[in-house]
């Protein structure tokens, strides 16, 4: 069962807080999936490893990886306030390189990332 968060524009899963206790539920975040390509002077300027350093310390993971176009393509799964902090960052004046664009979606997670891995 879902729930449109109007304030948030996200939805959370109302979950029983007790399996054995169906009358009891708590409104828990769904994890999202952030894909993120940013376009620039972004390869060969350590952008990748930057933004590897900081998913894990937001708790995500996925993968940040070279396109053949000359963009970087940021795939990371979590919940949607540390995806949210990783494209604040990446959309930042601190960026390793030159971004001059960023395109980005929300979709749902799958759960089968580990780690977050540059290609």
């Amino acid at each position: 069962m879902g729930l449109a968060d109007p304030h948030r524009g996200m939805t959370v899963a109302i979950r029983p807080l007790c399996p054995l206790c169906p009358l009891t539920w708590a409104l828990v975040a769904d994890d999202v999936r952030l894909t993120v390509r940013v376009e620039g002077q972004v390869q060969g300027v350590g952008f990748r490893w930057w933004t590897r350093r900081y998913a894990i310390e937001l708790g995500l993971t996925g993968s940040a990886t070279n396109l053949a176009d000359g963009r970087v393509e940021v795939v990371a799964d979590g919940t949607r306030a540390a995806g949210q902090a990783l494209l604040d960052l990446l959309q930042g004046p601190h960026t390793p390189g030159d971004v001059r664009a960023v395109t980005y979606e929300w979709g749902d997670a799958d759960g089968r990332a580990s780690g977050f891995t540059v290609r």
